[in-house]
């Protein structure tokens, strides 16, 4: 009996398989579960009971191969399973490295994990850490209000009476082109000398201060310098700051005119294009400045709204979109004759990054038509404040609207919604040059609680979009002591290089009165702010004792974490906070929703839960037990958890006492050292160290084989007990050299590793230890010397058996190449060691297989051979044979899968160059077929931090872009040059030199900037996992005149699935293929994700209204008068095409802000 072979449009010649009919040509052999055909074929996957399919895999009178019967499949399969047994069990080593662990028991001690008591010590340094900073930044606050109050004002103050260390100065003087750039004289600047400083990874000046000046603030202005003045007395608190706690980072005073003053003093960090560094938009700034805020924004698109003008306001929300931060609501709204909003959100929505991106290319789609409706936009802002059905901030309550001008006053709209009480705030915003009457747009502004401001150019967005902010700011001035609480900040990259940080911000505000008897000043002077860089934070959490899979990780109240293992932008930019969600940061699930809801109000709790994780290298899904424990810290937003595993209750902690008070020798004389030295590597096996901190004065280094050497060298100087090294690290180290070097001496070394086809065998320790013997294998180890950065080590810990890791696609030789033996697939497990009732997992043992001799044996073990030197079987012209993986490969596919869906072993010799290739690239018809019936679940997440390179500009032409060139008729038309349009046209030319964006890119500029060469983006990753079947199935891939039968069994004990398939013979079996790769994402559907808001709380703290503010002060108009000589130069310059040279730096005046 032989199975009728497939045809597709002729039969396989001889006698391998024989035609079978299929429609047209004879009956079918089993039902078409289609039904009646029709139409083009597709793919069908048709899953029959194997008692059901053997009776049809076979028909009478054929003389050929037949495909093997379910019964030989599973054979196979214990074969398989039989010999990865036979050898890890002869060269792993795992019974013997427990006796050894049992003889050596006097040498370590065995201590337990208590979560409780472990999150809440490390809950207590975080707080003892920060109140340290807090108590810093009161002594800093008190310190500036009464500098200033007791400050003088100067009106006649002059830049040389003032010396300070500009931080930018350097910068300017080493620009050759500088010296014309520069308003004033550089006399007042000092010249520091700098020491490198590696706590700040900067070099820095600790007797002296540094002033950053936004580029467009003249930094010769009378406000500038008397905030100089004043500000100068903060450097002795800031040293006396540092006296007191010399771990203290950068100390900042961000002040309300843009001026930074921070120490210790150390260059600043300009960029290669305009620096647009301004400290009042930094997220630090803008939590401390103000409450959070619920903002409407609403533009004016009316037919009067056209060309610069709509330009001036795309790019004003945009600048106002910049000042919210993820503690503020927001939506924004078009009108004219009716309003709508922007984009797709219909209702306020958090000011996340991701949300702002929406609005800022929703923006740039408005278009003016229509006559302007003013009463229409206000009543959708005053709905979008009312909906109380939606989450939101709660506190601030504004309106921002943008306009070209009108008469109308809409004050029916605000008696209706607004008045008596003015909850909401009203700023209006006139842009461009028009001759409207600008009294409506003061007169809403002014008995709405408000501020009027104009926009005529390009110039004036960044200054009149960020100064509302002193407005907010009156009720926390007004409310004295009370609002004086100092507040943390999210995670944001610190703009002077020292990485990851989150900074504590205060308040300062204006103590002085105009008068005896007057109302005390309302104005905030600005925010004081002291950095912790994260990493000091995560010294405070304990390293190695929970484990390679164990970690502790800390959230605020958005539910952005503050500290994860996977908190690893890729790409960063100061200028955005780094808000990595607690569930992007792991895989989503309700257990976890419900874990960081706790968390986020404050609470206490310990949840043992069943979730996914993803594996280091990011292709692989385990399912595992976690343990969660949760405790906030006290005195700060934050909340702290700790993971553990099960098996990670336990740690091993040396003991070698006895050896230390024996000698007080160097650690070199220890029994166990001389197992680390070079020299023992050709009978002992190549030693990798993980490179940790055990010693202070250790030198780090990429290269291991330099950091042992470095290791060593240390070694020969210090005792074991050496107050400068980590003893729990340096110990635990010591005897894991030991154990893996009895491990060789018992099992290794005696063995033929060849007999059994291997590379290597191996072992890695919680110690920190790797051992690869022989010594020549350790040329092509390429695993993380680091046991708990090596995705073997950890997935090896997660999952029970042997699990299997073949190498990435991108490391192959290919096949011609694979006589040197150099490529393995790792096979490694846990070490599990009981002593007494507790459990854990101190190592994992494992081999690595040569892949070329493995594929043959897999050929032999999956064939009617018992051994690899018996002769094949021949099947005769009218015998009944079964096909087998070895005689019948032209025919039959057999491979061996990983539990993440890639190809480990085949026994096609052209697939050996594909092995660590996901399955589907290799056959995506068959992997399809797999996943169909449930042999694997597919999971995607999303990656926030990921780097892509930047997208190609589309515009490169020689002509600056985005800028309104003026029609011959306007030239000759003498009202044009007498018009404000004139004016705003330059200057719009004007500050498009500093706004590069609004010009063509330099290329030489573009192609030296770190942020042209690549950017944060989102990547969508999915892994494949085994699913719930774990029976043996056979099954058919039909897809009408062409069908393949496959068998698929998972191995015991291991993560890999044997299939066995006929190979496929018609291209249209093919069906569509899986991805598994990373590809570029827009992440979810922002639309949609609005609309099921993620779990938050907003600060407990809201100042957005006193009944003693002073709203006299609402704006005025202020316009520069135009220059007839400079617009007629400028025209001819933009007839001829010729755009006067960038410059680096353009100043324009401070807002008037006498202080």
């Amino acid at each position: 009996m032989a199975v009728p072979a497939r045809t597709c449009g002729a039969s396989w010649p001889g006698p391998v398989r024989t035609a079978r009919p299929w429609p047209g040509r004879g009956p079918r052999p089993f039902p078409d579960p289609r039904g009646p055909a029709s139409g083009p074929a597709r793919p069908l996957l048709l899953l029959l009971p194997p008692l059901l399919l053997l009776p049809l895999l076979t028909a009478p009178g054929a003389s050929a191969y037949s495909f093997p019967q379910q019964h030989t499949m599973q054979y196979w399969a214990r074969r398989l399973e039989q010999e990865i047994d036979g050898v890890m069990r002869i060269f792993g080593g795992v019974q013997q490295l427990r006796e050894i662990y049992k003889d050596n028991r006097n040498l370590f001690e065995v201590q337990e994990n208590e979560p409780q008591k472990l999150v809440e010590k490390v809950a207590g340094d975080i707080e003892s850490l920060l109140d340290r900073k807090v108590q810093a930044l009161k002594r800093l606050a008190d310190a500036a209000e009464n500098f200033q109050k007791s400050h003088r004002w100067q009106d006649n103050i002059k830049e040389e009476d003032i010396m300070y260390y500009d931080a930018k100065a350097d910068a300017e003087l080493d620009d050759p082109e500088g010296e014309d750039v520069e308003r004033g004289s550089k006399t007042s600047t000092l010249r520091l000398d700098f020491m490198e400083d590696p706590n700040f990874k900067n070099k820095v000046n600790y007797s002296y201060t540094a002033v950053q000046i936004p580029t467009d603030i003249y930094k010769g202005s009378t406000v500038i310098l008397n905030e100089l003045n004043w500000t100068e007395a903060l450097e002795n608190v800031f040293i006396e700051n540092r006296r007191q706690d010399p771990t203290l980072l950068w100390q900042v005073f961000g002040s309300a005119t843009g001026v930074t003053r921070y120490y210790p003093a150390t260059p600043w960090r300009a960029p290669k294009k305009i620096d647009l560094y301004d400290v009042r938009r930094r997220p630090w700034y803008i939590q401390g400045a103000s409450s959070p805020k619920d903002m409407v924004i609403i533009v004016d698109v009316s037919g009067s709204v056209s060309g610069l003008t709509l330009k001036l306001m795309k790019t004003s929300v945009c600048e106002m979109l910049d000042t919210l931060s993820d503690d503020d609501y927001v939506n924004v709204a078009s009108f004219n004759e009716k309003a709508q909003p922007v984009s797709c959100f219909t209702h306020l929505v958090q000011a996340n990054v991701r949300n702002k991106k929406v609005f800022k290319e929703a923006v740039q789609g408005m278009v003016a038509k229509g006559t302007t409706g003013y009463k229409a936009g206000f009543e959708y802002a005053f709905d979008q404040l009312q909906n109380s059905n939606i989450t939101r901030a709660n506190c601030n309550k504004m309106i921002m609207m943008f306009t070209d001008g009108g008469e109308d006053r809409v004050q029916d709209v605000f008696e209706k919604y607004n008045w008596p009480n003015r909850t909401v705030r009203v700023f209006t915003f006139s842009v461009g040059q028009h001759n409207y009457d600008v009294t409506p747009l003061q007169w809403m502004a002014c008995t709405n609680k408000g501020y009027y401001f104009e926009i005529p150019s390009i110039g004036a967005i960044r200054i009149n979009t960020q100064e509302y902010l002193d407005v907010l700011g009156r009720p926390m001035v007004l409310a004295g002591k009370e609002a004086k609480q100092v507040q943390w900040t999210n995670v944001y990259e610190d703009a002077l290089g020292l990485g990851l940080v989150v900074t504590g911000t205060l308040p300062v505000f204006n103590l002085t009165q105009d008068g005896p008897g007057e109302k005390k000043n309302q104005l905030i002077l600005g925010v004081m702010g002291i950095d912790v860089a994260l990493n000091d934070i995560k010294r405070l959490t304990p390293n190695y004792t929970l484990g390679a899979n164990g970690y502790v990780f800390a959230i605020d109240l958005n539910g952005y974490v503050l500290l994860h293992p996977n908190l690893k932008p890729q790409t960063t930019n100061f200028r955005e906070p780094v808000t990595l969600d607690f569930l992007d940061a792991e895989l989503e699930d309700e257990n976890k929703e419900e874990i960081r809801r706790s968390m986020i109000d404050g609470n206490k709790g310990h949840k043992q839960i069943r979730t996914l994780v993803k594996s280091l290298d990011e292709r692989y899904i385990d399912e595992v037990i976690r343990n969660y424990t949760w405790v906030p810290i006290r005195s700060t937003n934050y909340s702290l958890g700790l993971v553990l595993p099960p098996y990670s209750t336990f740690y091993l902690q040396a003991n070698l006492s006895d050896q230390i008070l024996q000698v007080k020798l160097p650690i070199s004389k220890l029994k166990d050292f001389e197992f680390l030295l070079p020299s023992s590597f050709e009978s002992e096996g190549h030693v990798f160290i993980a490179p940790r901190e055990y010693c202070k004065d250790l030198n780090a280094s990429d290269n291991n084989t330099e950091f042992l050497k470095n290791f060593i060298e240390l070694m020969e100087k210090v005792t074991p007990d050496s107050k400068q090294c980590n003893n729990f690290l340096l110990h635990n180290l010591i005897l894991d050299t030991g154990i893996t070097q009895q491990l060789v001496e018992r099992v290794w070394r005696d063995q033929d590793l060849n007999t059994y086809s291997l590379l290597a065998v191996f072992a890695a320790t919680d110690g920190g230890i790797t051992r690869v013997f022989p010594n020549k294998a350790a040329e092509d180890w390429t695993e993380n010397p680091e046991p708990f950065n090596a995705s073997f080590y950890r997935r090896s810990l997660d999952n029970h058996g042997y699990v299997f890791k073949p190498p990435h696609q991108d490391s192959l030789l290919r096949p011609l190449e694979l006589e040197n033996d150099t490529v393995g697939v790792l096979v490694s497990t846990a070490v599990e060691l009981s002593l007494g009732r507790r459990t854990l997992r101190p190592a994992v043992v494992g081999v690595k297989l040569d892949l070329e001799a493995w594929a043959e044996k897999f050929k032999v073990l999956a064939s009617n051979r018992t051994h690899q030197d018996q002769p094949q079987k021949q099947c005769g012209p009218s015998s009944h044979c079964e096909m087998d993986c070895e005689v019948n490969n032209e025919d039959l596919l057999c491979v061996l899968i990983d539990d993440g869906g890639f190809l480990v072993l085949s026994n096609q010799n052209h697939q050996w160059d594909q092995v660590g290739r996901f399955f589907s690239e290799v056959d995506a018809n068959l992997m399809l077929a797999l996943y169909n019936n449930s042999f694997y679940t597919r999971k995607e997440s999303y990656d926030y931090q990921a780097a892509c390179a930047p997208q190609p500009p589309g515009n490169l032409g020689a002509a600056p872009r985005g800028v309104f060139v003026p029609t011959i008729a306007d030239f000759l038309n003498l009202a044009w040059w007498t018009s404000a349009a004139a004016w705003s046209l330059f200057q719009q030319l004007l500050y498009g030199l500093i706004y590069h964006s609004w010009f063509q890119a330099d290329p030489a500029e573009a192609e030296g900037s770190p942020e042209t060469r690549e950017s944060s983006c989102v990547m969508k990753q999915t892994q494949y996992y085994f699913g719930s079947v774990n029976a043996s199935y056979n099954a058919i891939i039909d897809c009408g005149n062409c069908s393949r039968l496959f068998h698929a069994q998972r191995l015991t004990n291991t993560n890999l699935l044997f299939v066995v398939a006929e190979k496929p013979l018609c291209s249209q079996c093919e069906a569509g293929r899986l991805l598994q790769k990373e590809t570029h994402s827009d992440g979810p559907e922002q639309c949609e994700l609005v609309q099921r808001p993620r779990y938050r709380r907003g600060p407990h703290i809201c100042f957005d209204y006193n009944a003693t503010e002073d709203t006299s002060d609402c704006g005025r108009g202020a316009s520069f008068p135009p220059s007839l000589g400079v617009l007629v130069s400028l025209q001819l310059m933009l007839l001829l095409g010729l755009p006067p040279r960038p410059q680096p730096q353009v100043h324009s005046f401070a807002s008037s802000r006498r202080l």
